[in-house]
């Protein structure tokens, strides 16, 4: 296992100095998915669910996030993002919906930290506004799938 790059030698959280860094463009890639029950998924397809539209509010949500990690995770450096896209895919077995965020940037560090936020906070959206509906949603797999720098 490589050295924890957030704590110093005295055991202390820090932030990373990426200030010797070049200035690159990156993007990485995150997935996630929430299982939710069959009628579930006609509720959210249909656009029937109380609370409006689930995925268009889900995307907004994960878009949002992206933008305002640093402010969620404490040593994430504060990152001008230049896009940030989330999508959804409900798999022919109706029992899920998947969802993959993309984030870029021009920057010293990467960005997969504000994809994996996206995901968390698009699912957690779908989660809100369909906890009426469904007891048993599980949120699962969050994971970065690709990061990239040029």
């Amino acid at each position: 296992m490589s050295e924890l790059t957030h704590i110093d030698d005295e055991g202390e959280a820090r932030m990373v100095d990426v200030s010797a860094k070049p200035e690159q463009e990156r993007e990485a890639v995150a997935c996630g998915e929430i299982r939710l029950a069959k009628a579930t998924i006609d509720t959210i397809e249909s656009g029937q669910a109380a609370k409006g539209n689930v995925l268009a509010a889900a995307r907004l949500a994960g878009i949002m996030a992206a933008k305002k990690t640093a402010d969620l995770i404490p040593l994430c450096h504060p990152l001008a993002i230049t896009h940030a896209e989330v999508g959804f895919k409900i798999p022919e077995s109706r029992d899920r919906v998947v969802i993959t965020a993309t984030a870029r940037i021009s920057a010293r560090t990467g960005v997969e930290m504000e994809a994996l936020t996206a995901v968390s906070v698009a699912a957690l959206t779908i989660y809100d506004m369909c906890k009426a509906i469904d007891k048993e949603m599980q949120i699962t797999g969050i994971k970065v799938t690709s990061k990239t720098k040029r």
